[in-house]
């Protein structure tokens, strides 16, 4: 089965491009962010509310 070009130039590309520094993350990761709106939501809400969403 042949390639589709020289495994010589492999990587060529990625190693010409300029480093970049990481940003910095601002807030929550997603899982942690899912995971207190999942707890304000279901776990620490008042029963009268949840009897009023499911109407």
């Amino acid at each position: 089965m042949p390639s589709h070009g020289s495994l010589t130039k492999a990587g060529k590309v990625r190693s010409q491009t300029p480093k970049v520094p990481a940003k910095e993350r601002h807030g929550l990761r997603p899982l942690h962010r899912n995971r207190k709106n999942f707890l304000k939501r279901q776990v620490y809400s008042s029963p009268e509310t949840t009897s009023r969403q499911r109407r």
